[in-house]
């Protein structure tokens, strides 16, 4: 998983500032912080024992010791017996897949939270994206986990060690989800949890191919495409809800979609409307953060003499959906997505 671009992509829209897609970004969010949720910079006042045991790792962990660990840097970390004050920021989808509330949760601007988590995150404060010191000493951490080496460059990772155990879990531009997963769950003595989370992901996915394979008969070259006011992007073959419809549910790839991978790392890589009037998809999954209903975008004659719109196999998802981002709960619900839309299995 790549989560640096998406954050970048997220952070110019929310300033209003050129946007930019970077090999070395992250996954995913969108550009309207006003449909995310609302979120506390600061700490909730007053937060009893109790409350922050609920914000810990729910249930007690398989170790009732604390234990050194090498993170993905080399440092050794001690890690608390039963960390109950957790901050990994855009590493919240893995710590719900496992049952555990962060202290604070990832945030871009003011308010714009991951919408898909708020069912299980709702009431936790928002923290900023790049986890300023001062406001992440605030919330008292006994564990900060860092989902890269970039957020903990130059003397930072010292910084953030003084204020709690940090724990580096991947260095590369595109951490492998599954890889984080299992390697948050043996931080926070949950390996077990980890790989029963992993283990029912794969049964999904598997029984999700069968299904999508008998419902499309080979006609099943999909596209995910990101619609914003300006831009129209696609997914890269590999990497965030590529990943998704095409390594683990089987679907075909487009030309342009391998084109577009082949030329780039990005997560999402922007079209011109001369390559999208040129896709040759028979179903189209739409992230519209357009401002525009679907009819209205596919309106716009490009658009006219692509298969799945002819076809009206073009499926559309809002800003609270999950196709932006990448992990155990976020690709369990695209898995759920494309078989609600292709089948009509609900």
């Amino acid at each position: 998983m790549t989560t640096r671009t998406f954050k970048s992509l997220a952070f110019t829209l929310v300033g209003g500032l050129a946007l930019a897609l970077s090999a070395c970004s992250g996954d995913a969010a969108t550009d309207n912080a006003a449909d995310q949720g609302t979120a506390a910079t600061e700490p909730a006042a007053g937060r009893t024992a109790e409350d922050t045991a609920d914000s810990g790792t729910g249930e007690a962990a398989s170790s009732a010791e604390e234990r050194v660990l090498t993170d993905s840097m080399g440092h050794e970390v001690t890690i608390p017996a039963e960390p109950k004050a957790i901050i990994a920021s855009y590493l919240e989808d893995p710590l719900v897949a496992l049952g555990v509330k962060p202290v604070a949760q990832w945030m871009i601007g003011t308010d714009m939270l991951q919408a898909y988590l708020q069912d299980s995150l709702s009431g936790i404060p928002g923290i900023p994206s790049d986890l300023p010191l001062e406001v992440t000493a605030s919330y008292a951490p006994d564990l900060i986990l860092m989902d890269s080496a970039e957020l903990v460059a130059g003397d930072k990772y010292k910084q953030y060690s003084a204020i709690a155990p940090t724990y580096v879990v991947g260095n590369a531009q595109n951490n492998d989800w599954r890889q984080e997963l299992l390697t948050i769950g043996e931080v926070l003595g949950k390996p077990e949890d980890a790989q029963r989370v992993l283990d029912e992901y794969e049964a999904k996915a598997a029984d999700a191919k069968s299904k999508l394979g008998a419902a499309t008969k080979g006609a099943n070259k999909a596209a995910a495409l990101w619609v914003t006011e300006k831009d129209v992007y696609v997914v890269n073959m590999n990497l965030s809800s590529g990943d998704v419809i095409y390594n683990d549910l089987g679907m075909a790839v487009p030309d342009l979609v391998k084109q577009s991978s082949e030329a780039g790392e990005a997560n999402w890589s922007s079209l011109s409307l001369e390559l999208l009037a040129g896709l040759d998809a028979d179903y189209v999954f739409l992230v519209n953060a357009s401002g525009k209903d679907k009819e209205q975008v596919l309106a716009d004659p490009v658009w006219q003499n692509i298969p799945a719109v002819k076809a009206g196999q073009v499926y559309e998802f809002g800003r609270d959906s999950s196709w932006l981002y990448t992990g155990a709960v976020a690709n369990s619900r695209m898995i759920d997505d494309v078989l609600r839309s292709v089948t009509g299995a609900e």
